[in-house]
């Protein structure tokens, strides 16, 4: 699957251990979906959501998604293709605070 422009510029700030040290993948297969980035070692998920997510059936299918996943020991968290875009500081700061949550309950 090609990675939009917002996917491309948040795998460019995660890959190689750059948010931190933590480790993420890119694409990686929980149950019967592909998530758009994961760190395997706080079972963190990271779903990038553009336009096409925000009519009442692909909300619908967002949700199920994410339960699925969730049933599977996942959070996830979904972040825009705006906010990628506009303020990758601050979404790069969200995931942070996420990941140190699922490290320090």
């Amino acid at each position: 699957m090609n990675a939009t422009a917002a996917e491309a510029k948040l795998w460019a700030a995660l890959r190689g251990g750059r948010l931190s040290g933590w480790k993420f993948r890119r694409q990686h297969p929980i149950d019967r979906f592909v998530a758009d980035f994961v760190c395997l070692k706080v079972k963190l998920v990271v779903e990038v959501d553009g336009a096409t997510h925000s009519n009442s059936a692909a909300l619908d299918r967002d949700a199920e998604r994410t339960r699925i996943i969730e049933a599977a020991g996942f959070h996830v968290i979904r972040v825009g293709n705006a906010d990628i875009r506009d303020n990758l500081d601050g979404v790069l700061e969200t995931i942070l605070a996420h990941m140190m949550a699922r490290t320090h309950p």
